[in-house]
């Protein structure tokens, strides 16, 4: 696959410039960009997006990121490696990813957040999953291609 179904950036562009925006407002936040690459990552291992996967493998690792924690971030609670703060932004995450039929309240998950994060915190965290979320399915629905180039 070397195009996508439709130049859906082109075709759209006041939403695409406006999910864009989203995204760039957040890589600004008090979060950090790491923690925001992780959950992007996770949301994106979830929801089977290759597009995305690669795009934030890809800056994990010029973030510095080890290949052992991107390795095993599908299995985050079965490791030492990611701290008290980042285990929970991956539990919220998780949580507001799978939507079950029934909504369930997501207090356990919102409660270890209130451990690590403020307020505002917890908003960008959570607008960081609905936009990643967003990108997916545009993404995936789309086709978008995965970039051939090798990853360090």
């Amino acid at each position: 696959m070397n195009a996508p179904r439709l130049a859906w950036t082109t075709l759209a562009p006041a939403q695409f410039k406006s999910l864009y925006a989203v995204s760039q407002s957040l890589a600004e936040s008090s979060l950090g960009s790491k923690l925001i690459e992780l959950v992007q990552t996770r949301v994106s291992q979830i929801n089977g997006c290759a597009y995305c996967l690669d795009m934030h493998a890809r800056e994990l690792r010029k973030g510095g990121e080890s290949w052992q924690r991107l390795n095993v971030l599908s299995a985050w609670r079965e490791t030492d490696f990611f701290t008290a703060r980042e285990q929970a932004a991956l539990a919220w995450a998780e949580s507001l990813t799978r939507l079950p039929d029934g909504h369930a309240d997501r207090e356990v998950e919102y409660q270890a957040l209130r451990e690590h994060f403020n307020d505002a915190e917890i908003v960008e965290l959570t607008w960081a999953v609905a936009v990643i979320n967003a990108w997916n399915r545009m993404a995936i629905g789309m086709h978008q291609p995965v970039d051939a180039n090798p990853i360090d």
